[in-house]
């Protein structure tokens, strides 16, 4: 945990963000522990990271209320027995817990149903957030007696926003904790080029590289994607066997020791060089980030960061053959978007999707942007000015997904701007994503983490070690 005042200093900032505007209860729902196949047998624990960031107790089973009209916070949770500590070892009591957190009351799981209750009862408003796990939901149906519908519908805005508006802006002690997380990520990435050569499985490469968050007593920051079908966005499926003339694209992330993510992508061959053709889409790929680096600053829209991106991506594709036409045009209709459908990046913290759980509307963009309905802005999950202290990912790519492609081409779709007689001979490439964190500062940003090599020799150099 960070030093109590930290916790303390937090629910401050949110009381005057909402008070005396608001009046009555807010809720923290902490999370319990999951099982997997039946009640014993759980997942790795996670609690909720808004509960972490305003109360920092990592304990399932936790849930926490601040009264607006005082501002008295109150955390409920069981006791340890001699049960637990059986099975569990000693653990602290609530009271450490709370006094750990910066200063809070204590009281039973069921006083908490009480306090919801008696506080609906004198029309006191609820305020809660977006509930994301069965459990969560099934208890504010319970509490609050009402269907899942009406609880959907009267989540608090003003909640969501406030916390929203706190969570951005990331202080000195969570940027201590995100350079961990980048830098244990940054070694992930390390690790994979180090270890994947022909005749390996993508699954020995992704064990390889979870092991090192988990040696550091970590755990990764979302499921691995380790995949030579690196066209398959999200791919999940480690079984494929590597070949040589094979891409491998990489994209892992490990927590840091409170929970904070980290989250990297690289891309690289599975022999000891690129070939010339994945060397040409790679750096066509790089020169796009390196387009979105000189822009990052406070102030910008990262929605103009993306199109400027795709716009240098496209340049790029022209100048191989495999798009044409007016490149301001082609960008502005969404060609690119057959090759790269998915968005620049999104704000990180304690979620690697930071508080997607609250929703994007609130988090990437603000009442001046509307999502576009465009394949690739429709998965923008940033669009709005960057301010100082964000931090966020810029994660281009370059994909060539043979369905997509024979879609479009089908209807005929942006083949003025589309060489579909050249595709054909890129069907089993694969796809190209290269990916850095990175903080806005005051007068541009900085990359988090130790360096992950990235550019084409750094990266053939790395192989090489795999091969030595």
């Amino acid at each position: 945990m960070f030093a109590p005042d930290i916790y303390r200093q937090r629910r401050s900032a949110l009381l005057s963000l909402l008070s005396p505007a608001n009046q009555g209860l807010l809720l923290f729902l902490g999370n319990e522990e999951s099982p997997m196949n039946y009640r014993d047998n759980v997942y790795k624990f996670r609690q909720d990271s808004t509960f972490l960031y305003f109360f920092g107790i990592d304990r399932p089973g936790m849930n926490a209320t601040i009264d607006l009209a005082d501002g008295s916070a109150t955390l409920y949770g069981e006791e340890m027995t001699i049960d637990h500590v059986i099975w569990m070892g000693p653990q602290p009591s609530l009271q450490e817990l709370a006094e750990s957190s910066g200063g809070l009351n204590i009281a039973t799981p069921e006083a908490l149903p009480a306090r919801i209750s008696r506080g609906i009862g004198s029309n006191e408003p609820l305020h809660y957030l977006p509930a994301y796990r069965g459990d969560s939901i099934l208890n504010l149906i319970r509490w609050c007696g009402k269907s899942q519908e009406a609880l959907a519908a009267g989540v608090s805005e003003a909640f969501i926003r406030a916390v929203v508006a706190l969570r951005s802006i990331k202080s000195s002690e969570e940027l201590v904790q995100l350079e961990q997380a980048c830098s244990r990520t940054a070694t992930m990435h390390i690790t994979g080029m180090k270890t994947a050569k022909p005749g390996l499985r993508e699954s020995d490469v992704m064990a390889a590289v979870r092991r090192v968050p988990l040696s550091m007593g970590a755990d990764t920051s979302f499921p691995i994607i380790c995949s030579k079908r690196g066209e398959v966005l999200h791919n999940h499926h480690h079984d494929n066997l590597l070949r040589s003339g094979d891409l491998l694209l990489l994209d892992a992330g490990s927590e840091s020791d409170l929970h904070y993510a980290g989250d990297m992508t690289r891309t690289f061959p599975v022999d000891a060089t690129f070939t010339q053709k994945q060397r040409e889409i790679y750096e066509i790929v790089l020169g796009g980030m390196e387009t979105a680096f000189g822009m990052i600053k406070p102030g910008i829209a990262y929605r103009d960061v993306h199109l400027a991106a795709a716009r240098s991506m496209t340049e790029g594709l022209q100048q191989l053959g495999l798009m044409k036409g007016d490149l301001d045009e082609s960008v502005a209709a969404g060609a690119h978007g057959v090759f790269f459908p998915h968005g620049l990046g999104h704000m990180m913290g304690l979620d690697v999707h930071d508080m997607e759980d609250l929703g994007e509307k609130y988090v990437g963009y603000t009442d001046e942007f509307t999502r576009s309905t465009q394949l690739g802005l429709k998965s923008l999950r940033l669009a709005r000015h960057l301010q100082e202290g964000f931090v966020l990912t810029v994660e281009p790519g370059i994909y060539f997904i043979p369905p997509l492609i024979e879609k479009w081409k089908a209807t005929d779709a942006h083949s003025a701007f589309i060489n579909y007689d050249k595709l054909e001979a890129y069907y089993s490439f694969g796809g190209v994503r290269i990916e850095d964190d990175v903080l806005v500062t005051k007068d541009g940003y900085k990359i988090l983490g130790t360096p992950a090599p990235k550019s084409v020799r750094e990266v053939e150099e790395m192989r090489q070690e795999a091969f030595s």
